[in-house]
Formats: structure tokens, sequence, C-alpha cells
């Protein structure tokens, strides 16, 4: 079963054709960090009219690196929420309208899924290693931090969340209050590598009780120890941010596969790209740990092509499906 996978929840246009959810045919991801990166921060109407302009080329890429004519598919899937709105309905609308055109069935994938999924793409993992359910995942991209029990395929409850800001909202911020640039995950964590005297900072809700977050008050602290420094030490202060940052994502979500006793921990989201976060995790998690690997773990439309195949592989795709989707930007996983 061959799927188109097209992914615009923010801003990243990407289409991919995925082949029984695991085999990846091509991925074509087109970025706007650049675009992006003068503001600070993703614009909402520029990257909905980015979409626009980079949809259909980025589509017949795809299809090209595929080796795949529209004829070869069976499946469009793409991502219905959550995400910004303008740029979610870009890609909805254009999915619609293959849909429509080549008489295929329309699968509404959430991103958040597609995340979970990128770890079942034969890319992304040996599936000899897979440990079993129940797993318990980290996800952790832009604008979403949350732990989940997956209790089996399709099958989730919420375990916890952040109550402010998101794991990779707090490495923006911290990265704008550094001099660094967007996205500030990743300069983070190219200034701070091989930093021994980090500066330390709290871990907030390390040990409340709760598999909830909260970063906004490690935010504050760095801020205001760069203002009263004058001049920070950059790397010794991005050093410590990530580690106290990581430290509780990893206490949490160890504890959260104790409490549950889980067979496994899996990884998904950008910031799950990180390598310190990675390195930390597989060194003190005492079941299998699965992540993808990092070009996996930011937005691609391969996840969303491998998560609509694990949904649907039980039910019947028939022409007209799915034709009555709408974008849902605050859309929930468990």
């Amino acid at each position: 079963m061959r799927v188109l996978g097209i992914e615009t929840s923010c801003d990243e246009t990407a289409v991919s054709v995925v082949e029984d959810g695991r085999r990846v045919l091509t991925s074509i991801v087109s970025s706007q960090v650049e675009l992006h990166s003068r503001y600070g921060g993703v614009v909402p109407e520029v990257a909905s009219r980015q979409h626009v302009l980079s949809m259909l080329p980025i589509y017949r890429q795809a299809l090209d690196g595929a080796g795949v004519r529209p004829s070869g598919l069976d499946a469009i899937a793409v991502t219905r929420g959550p995400g910004l709105a303008g740029a979610l309905l870009v890609g909805l609308n254009f999915a619609k309208g293959l849909a429509v055109a080549l008489g295929l069935p329309l699968i509404g994938v959430n991103h958040l899924e597609g995340h979970v999924y990128a770890q079942w793409l034969e890319e992304g993992t040996d599936p000899a290693v897979e440990p079993g359910f129940p797993l318990v995942v980290l996800l952790v991209s832009g604008g979403h931090t949350e732990l989940l029990l997956m209790e089996e395929h399709g099958r989730y409850r919420l375990l916890g969340l952040t109550r402010d800001d998101s794991a990779g909202e707090a490495f923006d911020k911290a990265a704008r209050v550094l001099g660094l640039g967007f996205p500030g995950g990743p300069e983070i964590q190219r200034v701070a590598a091989g930093v021994a005297d980090a500066e330390p900072f709290p871990s907030p809700m390390l040990r409340d009780g709760t598999l909830d977050f909260s970063f906004s008050g490690l935010k504050t602290a760095l801020l205001h120890r760069a203002q009263a420094s004058g001049a920070p030490p950059v790397p010794r202060f991005a050093a410590g941010f990530q580690r106290a940052l990581v430290e509780v994502l990893v206490v949490k979500t160890l504890e959260a596969a104790r409490r549950h006793n889980a067979k496994g921990v899996l990884l998904g989201g950008g910031v799950a790209a990180n390598a310190y976060l990675r390195e930390q995790v597989r060194k003190r998690s005492p079941v299998p740990v699965l992540v993808p690997r990092p070009a996996l773990c930011t937005d691609n439309g391969a996840m969303i092509a491998g998560a609509a195949f694990f949904m649907t592989r039980n039910m019947p795709l028939n022409p007209g499906l799915g034709l009555e989707l709408d974008a849902v930007p605050g859309l929930r996983l468990g």
C-alpha cells in the first residue's frame, strides 16, 4: 500500500511516499527557517503563503523521487491538526483536491501521532528491537511537551503535559536571550557542545510528584542571570540551560515508565533530535529507548503517511473517504 503523506502544520512544506507504513520511497521537506529567522519565530500568515507557493512543486518532486505516478498511489494522508490554522488548511485543501482528482481515500492524521509513528519507519529503527506495549511516549516539539502511555497501536492515555511553555518554546526563548539564532534548540546544542563548567540552573517541578512540566521559571532564571551578568558567557549559560531542561524531561519520562510498567520509552518531535536528550535517556533508562533518527524527529511527510497506514489497516478505504475533514488547530492526542 503506497500512501502519499502531506505535512503543513507549521513552517515545513513536506510530502512523502511511504510503502506499507515502513518503507520511505521519498521524503521531501521545504523548510522556511531562513524566512522566519529574521522575526525570531514563525509568523503564521507568512508560513501559510509560503505553503501555497511550495505545495505543488514539492508534491511533484516527491512523486518524481519515488518513481511513482499519481495512479500508483493507494491513499492520501494529511495532517489535520494540531498546528497553525492557515498552514493546516493549505495542506488539507491540497490533499482534498488530489483525493477527488485521483479518486483516492483521504486520511486525516494527528500531527502528534505522526511523530509517534516516525519510529515505525524502517529508517527510524530496527524492528527487531521493538519491546512491545505499553510504551511511555515523550512528545517534545516546537509547541508541545507531553507524556503519553501508548497502550497499543492508536490507543493513548495522557499522563502529563506542560503547564506553560513547551520545551521547544523554552529553547527558542533562551536562544533569543543569549543572542543566538532561530530555531533555538539546535543553536543551544551547538554552543553547549563540549562545555564542562555549565552554569547551574534549577530544574523546575522535578520532584513535585506529578508528570507535568513547567519551563517558564527556568526561562526567567536564565533571563535574570543574563541581565545581571551584563555579558553572559554564552556557552556556559547555554549548557546549563540545556542540562536543567533535559533533566526534567528525563526524570519525568523514566518515572512514568516505572509507574506504568512500560516495556519501553519512545521519543518523538523536533526536540527529540537533541543529542544530549537522546544520550541521557539512553544512558539512564532501564528499558529500551526508541528514537527515530534526527531527520525523522522534525516535521516530515513520511511520518504522516506511516501513521495513516497503521490507523487504517483494519478498515475499508473507499474513494470519497475523508472529504468532510476540517483542520483542527487544537487537536489533542490521548
